[in-house]
C-alpha cells in the first residue's frame, strides 16, 4: 500500500519524505482543513513540489473546505498554478471544486475527501463518472464494508484509508459545535476548529441546574465528545486485504518529530517488518489513548484522559555527518535541551532505533553543535530522549 504522510510545512514535509513517505498531503494558504498549520505559499508550494518529486514522492493538495461563491470564484487561479508546478491530486470535497478541476487543472488527479462521507460502492462510482480517480473512505467504515466495496466498483477506482492519527467526533468530521461556540468565527469546516471536544464538559439537568454529573471519577469533568487517536499499525494486513490501495497518517497540525517518527514506523511495517518491534515507537509521540476506530465493527472511540501522552522529545537534527577516527562526528542543530551522558535513540531511515549517550550538552535552540556518535548518520536523522532522563 501506499504510505500518504502528512505536511503542515517545510520542516515536515522534509522529515516525511526523509523517512520514506511515498506520498505526502500538504495544503496552501487556504481551503485547507488545518487552517492553523504551518502550510505552504504558493512559492513554497512550488518548491515543495520539486523536492518531493526528487525523491520519487507525490504531491496531494488539500481543497476540502466547506467552500462558498467567494471560495469556488478564487479557486481557477490557484488551480492553474497546481496545474502549471506539476501537484499529483487534489484532495476534493466540493462538486463545484471537482468541476473546476477537470477544467483548469486536467493533468492533476482527484481524490474525493472523507469529508464526502463515502461509504458505498453507488456513490464511489458516482464520482468516478466524474472524474475521481480515489476515494478517500468515510471513517466510520468496518473493514468488511470496505472490502464489500471494493469487489462492487472497478479495479482502477484507488481508496485510501486513514491508518493513524486524531480521530473527529462528528461524522467524518462535519462538526458544528466550534463555530456555534464562536459565533461563527471558528468554523470547523473551514479548517479552524477549537476542538471543543476535547474541552472539560459536565452534564447538567434542566430542574436541577446548580447540580451537575461528572462521568469521571476523579472529578475534572467528562471528556465524553474526544476521541480515541487511531491505531492501525499492527493490522495493515488486513486494510491491504479489505483492498486499500493507500494508508494516509493524520497530523499536519503535528511537529517535524511526530511526522518522522510515525512515518519511519509505518514505513517498517509496511515493508515487512514486524508491527510488534514498531508499535511501541508509536507510543513515544504526542497521543490520546490509541484504539482501531470503527474498523472492527463496535467503535473503540471511548473518551479517555484530556491530556496527551508524549514519552520522548526531538532534541537535535542532523545536518552533517563525517568519520572521525573509530566513531563519527556529526554536525546537528539543537531542538530542545539535553544534558552530556544521556542516552539517546537516533532515527534513521532503514535501519532500527539506535542508542548512543549524548556526547555534550545541547542548550540553545537553533544553535549548531558537534556530535560524537559510535555510528554514521545522515542529514535529516533525528536523536531524540525519552523523558524523564
Amino acid at each position: 500500500m501506499e504510505l500518504l504522510a502528512p505536511a503542515g510545512g517545510p520542516e515536515q514535509l522534509a522529515c516525511a519524505l526523509h523517512f520514506g513517505a511515498d506520498a505526502v498531503y500538504l495544503a496552501g494558504t487556504r481551503w485547507g482543513m488545518r487552517a492553523g498549520a504551518r502550510n505552504f505559499t504558493d512559492e513554497e508550494l512550488a518548491g515543495a513540489v520539486e523536492e518531493a518529486h526528487a525523491a520519487c514522492a507525490a504531491v496531494h493538495v488539500t481543497l476540502n473546505t466547506i467552500m462558498y461563491d467567494d471560495d469556488i470564484d478564487a479557486l481557477p487561479a490557484y488551480l492553474d498554478l497546481l496545474e502549471q508546478i506539476g501537484v499529483d491530486a487534489a484532495i476534493v470535497a466540493d462538486l463545484g471544486a471537482i468541476g473546476l478541476l477537470r477544467r483548469y487543472a486536467p493533468h492533476v488527479a482527484i481524490h474525493l475527501s472523507t469529508q464526502a462521507s463515502c461509504t458505498n460502492a453507488a456513490a464511489a462510482e458516482a464520482y468516478a463518472r466524474l472524474g475521481v480517480s480515489r476515494i478517500v473512505l468515510a471513517r466510520e467504515m468496518a473493514i468488511g464494508q470496505i472490502a464489500e466495496l471494493r469487489r462492487r466498483i472497478p479495479a482502477g477506482l484507488e481508496l485510501e484509508a486513514f491508518a493513524h492519527g486524531s480521530m473527529c467526533m462528528a461524522y467524518s468530521g462535519r462538526c458544528l459545535l466550534s463555530a456555534e461556540m464562536t459565533g461563527g468565527r471558528r468554523s470547523a469546516g473551514h479548517g479552524s476548529c477549537t476542538q471543543p471536544c476535547r474541552w472539560a464538559w459536565r452534564i447538567v439537568e434542566d430542574r436541577t441546574p446548580d447540580r451537575t454529573l461528572d462521568l469521571v471519577q476523579d472529578g475534572r469533568g467528562s471528556y465524553l465528545l474526544s476521541s480515541n487517536d487511531l491505531n492501525m499499525i499492527a493490522h495493515l494486513d488486513d486494510l491491504a486485504a479489505a483492498g486499500v490501495d493507500a494508508i494516509k497518517l493524520e497530523g499536519r497540525a503535528k511537529g517535524a518529530y511526530y511526522v518522522g517518527t510515525i512515518t519511519n514506523a509505518y514505513r517498517h511495517v509496511l515493508d515487512g517488518e514486524s508491527a510488534d518491534d514498531w508499535a511501541p515507537e508509536l507510543d513515544l509521540v504526542s497521543h490520546r489513548p490509541y484504539s482501531t476506530g470503527f474498523y472492527y465493527g463496535e467503535p473503540t472511540q471511548n473518551p479517555g484522559r484530556e491530556d496527551y501522552a508524549r514519552n520522548r522529545i526531538l532534541v537535535a537534527v542532523v545536518d552533517a555527518c563525517e568519520p572521525a577516527g573509530g566513531s563519527w562526528r556529526a554536525a546537528v542543530t539543537c531542538r530542545n535541551r539535553a544534558e552530556a551522558g544521556v542516552v539517546t535513540d537516533v532515527l534513521s531511515p532503514h535501519k532500527p532505533v539506535r542508542q548512543a549517550h549524548l556526547s555534550c550538552p545541547l542548550v540553545r535552540n537553533g544553535e549548531p553543535y558537534t556530535l560524537a556518535l559510535p555510528f554514521p548518520v545522515a542529514p535529516g536523522d533525528l536523536v531524540c530522549v525519552k523523558v524523564g532522563q
